[in-house]
């Protein structure tokens, strides 16, 4: 049975109505109403399938993230597009802390993990799905558990990540309440999330890869993610864009409009996912953006 909710996930309010509908391209064709709060704007699938039902819709062969070797070109460019991605996160999280204790929820293979710990950082992981978590642990050594409840309760962190796995967590409130308790007083956490009001979620409307309901549970804006903070009493820091999400979502969404042509698909993903970056006029603005959070 799916479960519908009576109240806005992140702000709890009661007010919200249907806002549109959209179809799980990738695995199941089935459509989704996505409700939009009136209080703190997000978008959230209602209903939604349970945290037990929603697993078959994560066992596809372009679900990239629990899986690190390529297998088509898309693969091998998400694979590459992640290497460089990677760098830049590591440089991020040195510019923001001292090197000290790392905690990345939703780690996926690990990779990040792994580069962080070649940079001396004390990293631990959080991945639920077991063929990603295993393959985790080979890389950092048996430091990746499923979920947060089997990290000591006293264990505090100088830095928490989550790089596009906000959106998945059906326990939402619950969840960010525990890493918060987990974050060293005036330590970061990043959250890293698609944007439904970028140019290339304008451009391509409910083809957009973005949405990829209903594994996506809530979609955000710069509106609920600033609700976000004030919710849990964490100071809005800093924007930073994650320019190289637009080519790969832009891809994706050609595939899901129908474009079968190999070389027309991927020039106008380039070409959108270029002009999305280039329609940018403020941080946020971007098709993926990480909101640097602190610990008040």
């Amino acid at each position: 049975m799916s479960e519908r909710l009576l109240k806005c996930p992140l702000c709890k309010s009661g007010h919200f109505l249907n806002h549109m509908e959209l179809k799980d391209y990738a695995v199941s064709q089935e459509n989704f109403i996505i409700c939009r709060c009136n209080s703190c704007e997000l978008l959230f699938t209602n209903p939604r399938p349970t945290e037990e039902e929603i697993v078959p819709y994560y066992d596809f062969p372009d679900y990239f993230s629990h899986d690190d070797k390529s297998k088509n070109l898309t693969h091998w460019l998400y694979n590459q597009i992640r290497k460089i991605s990677i760098q830049k996160k590591i440089r991020l999280i040195e510019d923001l802390a001292p090197i000290g204790r790392l905690l990345d929820y939703g780690c996926g293979t690990g990779e990040f993990l792994h580069e962080a710990n070649l940079n001396q950082w004390k990293v631990v992981g959080i991945e639920p799905n077991p063929k990603a978590r295993e393959q985790a642990n080979l890389k950092l050594d048996k430091k990746v558990y499923s979920t947060i409840n089997e990290i000591k309760t006293d264990t505090q962190f100088n830095v928490i990540t989550l790089f596009h796995v906000l959106e998945h967590i059906h326990q939402l409130r619950k969840t960010i309440k525990q890493l918060i308790k987990h974050l060293k007083p005036n330590g970061y956490i990043l959250l890293a999330i698609p944007n439904h009001e970028s140019g290339d979620a304008k451009n391509y409307g409910k083809y957009w890869a973005g949405w990829d309901v209903p594994r996506h549970l809530y979609h955000f804006n710069s509106k609920s993610m600033e609700a976000l903070g004030k919710e849990f009493d964490l100071s809005l820091e800093e924007i930073r864009p994650m320019p190289f999400d637009a080519f790969y979502v832009s891809l994706l969404s050609e595939k899901y409009k129908g474009n079968t042509s190999f070389f027309g698909s991927y020039t106008k993903g380039l070409i959108n996912g270029l002009k999305s970056n280039l329609s940018t006029e403020r941080p946020g603005d971007y098709s993926s953006n990480i909101y640097i959070f602190s610990k008040k």
